[in-house]
C-alpha cells in the first residue's frame, strides 16, 4: 500500500498494487473468522501475516500503524480516501438535551466530533457480488422491426 498526503485539502490517500502486484486477496480464502462471524484485530493480523508472509510481529506492526494514520489523520481534520474500498471523515454532531434512560432525568450533550466511513462503488458491489442483490446491468434495448407482408 502507498500512502499520499495532500497538503492542499488535509486528504490521505492510499493506492494498493494492481492486479499485477503482490498482493491478491480476493483469490486467497477467506480468514476463518471466530465463531460469532466477526473479524476481530488478531485476525486481520494473522490475515496480513499469511497473505504477505510475514512474521506476526511484523503484521501487527504494520497493522497497528495503519489504525494508528488513520487516527492521527481523523483527529487533525483530515479526510482519508482509499480507492476502491471508501473513505473516513469526520461529522460535527450539534450539542442536544439527551435524557438519562435510568433516572429519566435531562442531560446536555455538548458537541463532538464523529467519525463516517463511506463506502466506495466498488466495495459495495464487491460485497453484493454473487448474493442476487448486486445491481443489474440492463440490456440494451432492441429495437424491434414490423415485419413485411
Amino acid at each position: 500500500m502507498r500512502l499520499r498526503a495532500s497538503a492542499d485539502q488535509g486528504v490521505l490517500r492510499a493506492s494498493f498494487p494492481d492486479q499485477s502486484g503482490w498482493v491478491t486477496p480476493l483469490s486467497q480464502p477467506p480468514v476463518k473468522n471466530n465463531e460469532e462471524g466477526r473479524m476481530t484485530k488478531a485476525d486481520l493480523i494473522d490475515e496480513v501475516s499469511r497473505l504477505a508472509e510475514l512474521t506476526r510481529k511484523d503484521s501487527e506492526v504494520i497493522v497497528e500503524t495503519i489504525f494508528d494514520s488513520v487516527v492521527r489523520s481523523l483527529r487533525a481534520g483530515d479526510k482519508i480516501e482509499i480507492r476502491g474500498f471508501g473513505s473516513f471523515r469526520t461529522r460535527q454532531r450539534k450539542p442536544r438535551v439527551g435524557r438519562n434512560p435510568k433516572t429519566g432525568e435531562r442531560v446536555e450533550v455538548p458537541a463532538k466530533k464523529i467519525p463516517f466511513f463511506k463506502p466506495s462503488k466498488e466495495l459495495k458491489d464487491l460485497v453484493n457480488e454473487g448474493d442476487g442483490t448486486a445491481p443489474v446491468t440492463p440490456a440494451p434495448p432492441t429495437t424491434s422491426v414490423p415485419p413485411t407482408v
